[in-house]
């Protein structure tokens, strides 16, 4: 159904429209057969992205989501009936401005008096492994803004994103072996498992349910299409590009070693490193229980199959 400017449809707020999530959120809101007004928040409605949205229907407003900016986040969100809120904490690698930033938009939110503050948020990876693991703070930043917004009374629900099938394709590739094979390389071993999700495609769709189904609210919800080991992952994607691929798993050590080789911090490679061995010892979500299955989704999200079959490996896999 078409994004409406109808007064008495209630007017959605999403943080980050032009970004993965705010306009998979769009996306899964525009395909409801619910009418609804949407109003995209994004730092410049003058790029095509920005565009392209006011064209489909939403009001683009153009706000700087900071804590130095406060007011005008306020009245960016004034007269929402829902609001999705999301971060980017790498943006900045701080984690204390992305737990004020976070808290803000729980605040502004409670002023608006929403009916539903959907929350982009994480497992809190410090919590679950008890301490052991106390390096993954953009999971740890989410989690402390979840826990915040269920103190301050506010109607809540945090749909928490599996790992992004995109990340293979741009952010943590295969890389080539000397033999011409492939290697996903991991300092977990290969039947560690994680979540999966199509997030452009899909995480929208776990939004929509929060907002239109009473289970979604006061409540955690797992985003993601498929629980699959590594091993499997690696195995599906040679299977369908004809290339062969193996888990290859590495010493914590090393594996730092070579993000830092790569470009990266010493600090963000020990979150990414930690994040993975959290994975494996007290798994992506610890022992929580999502609020929504797959089941319950207006649609069946793609599955790691499906995302590879539709993309273009050529240069990934070159």
């Amino acid at each position: 159904m078409a994004i409406t400017e109808e007064s008495s449809s209630p007017l959605v707020i999403v943080v980050g429209a032009t970004g993965i999530q705010g306009g998979s959120v769009i996306k899964a809101l525009q395909e409801s057969n619910k009418q609804y007004r949407i109003r995209g928040l994004t730092r410049d409605t003058k790029k095509d992205a920005s565009k392209a949205l006011t064209e489909r229907g939403v009001e683009m407003v153009a706000v700087n989501l900071t804590v130095e900016n406060k007011e005008a986040v306020y009245e960016a969100f004034e007269g929402a009936t829902y609001a999705f809120a999301v971060t980017n904490f790498w943006e900045h690698f701080s984690k204390d401005r992305e737990v004020s930033e976070g808290k803000m938009m729980v605040d502004a939110a409670k002023a608006a008096n929403v009916k539903l503050l959907v929350w982009s948020g994480l497992p809190g990876y410090d919590e679950i492994s008890g301490g052991k693991y106390k390096n993954v703070h953009f999971f740890d930043s989410k989690a402390i803004v979840t826990a915040y917004a269920k103190d301050v009374g506010l109607p809540f629900a945090s749909v928490e994103a599996g790992v992004y099938m995109t990340n293979y394709v741009a952010v943590a590739p295969p890389k080539k072996q000397a033999d011409g094979s492939y290697a996903i390389i991991l300092p977990v071993a290969p039947d560690c498992v994680a979540p999966l999700i199509d997030t452009a495609n899909d995480y929208g769709l776990f939004v929509r349910e929060a907002i239109e189904s009473p289970k979604g609210h006061q409540t955690e919800i797992f985003a993601y299409s498929e629980m699959l080991s590594y091993a499997d992952v690696a195995k599906t994607l040679g299977d369908i590009t004809g290339k062969k691929i193996v888990c290859l798993q590495v010493s914590p050590e090393q594996c730092m070693q070579g993000m830092v080789t790569e470009g990266l911090s010493e600090s963000v490679a020990l979150e990414y490193t930690q994040m993975f061995q959290v994975f494996e010892e007290f798994g992506y979500y610890g022992t929580r229980e999502s609020a929504v299955s797959v089941k319950s989704l207006t649609k069946k999200p793609r599955t790691w199959a499906e995302f590879v079959k539709a993309t273009d490996w050529s240069k990934v896999l070159a």
